[in-house]
């Protein structure tokens, strides 16, 4: 017998090769804009030296390009509601382009700084409107799994970082590395225009009215009255921000400075992050599609997994005498930190069930907007804790444990409520269809009994 969430609906996207052909074009830029926004994470060291800068200094990068990022998403949510992906997309793609450009030949702190947030700009285009692709091409039903794969195809660009600019860099320094990334933008711009299309022939959405500020009021306000879309919000926020500081600044600086390893060795460390979120991603994809009840009990196992991690590589020279946490437990840490992308794709997933389909991009926004806050709050603290202690990575990194307590609070104040409001969906949606099918089998028998 089928589940409820298989069943495809009037209206409900066929997916198929085609599907997969238009998304793979949006995701293409999606990786694209992984590598841009990560490539500071292998360059953090070689910034500071280039800018002249302190650790406070140096996480300015980061956190402007964050802030910029997080305060777009629920413009961009609202513009992929109104405009469409493809339109998002391309605008994007400029935007991100330009500003890899030009911090390729940023000679000082200012246009650097400048360079970084107009790159956050382009990518916080990116992944919301690749989300409303998702759902404009592909059934209800394999929403969390698409979705999953799309954050995997973004570690995948994490990965590029990782392995092929970090060694580029080394080999032909600053300008020529980030100059010539910058040439990807301009591939998936040409792809993105010749062949990405916002929908499927014959399921085109009824055009908007323009009734410009009283709806954007009202799709904010109707998108944050679920709780659905609140608790969204809160897990993506207590989920993604461990791993976004380790790999996007504090990651190599920590594994260096701290633990005393080659820029080589703490390299393949931050590589085993994103090799251990695409691993886990499948996982998570395949048991969320299958098991929506298994949506908050991930999350929540995965913030308790990464805080317990933290908790011991930081205490462990406390505890043992020793001067370092030994490699074995990096690896752990490193392995464990690689969840926290995944569990963060399951904030969208609450966000989708909680809204209909003319609200998903707003919705998306609102969710999105939490793991960037949060890991904008934490580059912050611990650029300034690190300057006030001497570079005390211990004391620094304790934010770690702040913020995923504020979140989990929220978390569990919200959790009833968005689960009574998504059993009234179903209810809803179960009648709805199985309306729909009786007065489709009522015509079937009408025809079979008119005599001929």
């Amino acid at each position: 017998m089928s589940s409820a969430s298989s069943v495809s609906l009037p209206g409900d996207p066929p997916g198929g090769p085609r599907a997969v052909a238009v998304w793979s074009v949006g995701v293409s830029v999606y990786f694209v804009a992984v590598i841009y926004r990560t490539s500071l994470g292998v360059a953090g060291l070689d910034a500071a030296d280039r800018f002249h800068v302190n650790a406070s200094a140096l996480s300015a990068f980061s956190i402007l390009q964050l802030l910029v990022y997080a305060g777009m998403q629920i413009p961009v949510g609202l513009l992929v509601d109104r405009l469409g992906t493809k339109r998002v997309l391309t605008l994007g793609v400029l935007l991100f382009t330009a500003g890899q450009l030009g911090f390729a030949f940023s000679s000082s702190y200012g246009t650097a700084l400048a360079s970084r947030a107009l790159l956050g700009c382009g990518d916080a285009m990116t992944f919301i409107s690749v989300l409303r692709l998702g759902t404009r091409w592909f059934p209800a039903h394999s929403g969390p799994f698409v979705a999953q794969l799309a954050g995997l195809v973004g570690m995948a660009g994490n990965l590029v970082s990782s392995l092929l600019l970090a060694r580029l860099l080394h080999v032909l320094g600053w300008t020529a590395t980030f100059a010539g990334s910058a040439l990807a933008g301009v591939v998936v711009l040409a792809l993105l225009v010749l062949f990405l299309k916002d929908y499927p022939e014959g399921l085109e959405p009824e055009p908007l009215p323009h009734q410009g500020a009283a709806y954007v009021r009202r799709q904010i306000a109707a998108s944050w009255r679920e709780p659905g879309t609140q608790l969204g919000l809160w897990v993506h926020f207590t989920t993604q921000f461990p791993a976004m500081v380790f790999l996007l600044l504090w990651g190599m600086p920590f594994l260096v400075e701290a633990q005393g390893l080659s820029q080589a060795t703490a390299g393949e460390l931050l590589t085993l992050v994103v090799l251990s979120n695409m691993a886990v991603g499948l996982v998570y994809g395949q048991v969320v599609s299958r098991h929506h009840a298994t949506r908050l009990p991930l999350a929540l196992g995965t913030v308790a997994a990464t805080a317990a991690m933290w908790a011991l590589t930081l205490a462990y020279p406390a505890l043992t005498g020793a001067e370092r946490a030994p490699m074995w437990l990096l690896i752990v840490l490193c392995a464990v930190l690689g969840a926290c992308g995944p569990a963060s794709m399951i904030g969208f997933d609450f966000a989708r069930s909680a809204n209909p389909p003319e609200r998903q991009g707003t919705a998306s926004g609102i969710t999105n907007m939490g793991g960037f806050v949060a890991s904008m709050t934490a580059l912050f603290a611990i650029g300034v804790l690190l300057d006030a202690t001497g570079d005390d990575y211990t004391v620094a990194f304790s934010t770690v444990f702040v913020l995923q307590a504020f979140g989990i609070g929220r978390i569990l104040r919200l959790r009833k409520g968005a689960t009574r409001g998504e059993q009234g969906r179903l209810v809803a949606g179960r009648v709805e269809t199985e309306q729909a099918f009786g007065k489709q089998g009522r015509s079937s028998e009408s025809r079979v009994a008119t005599p001929e």
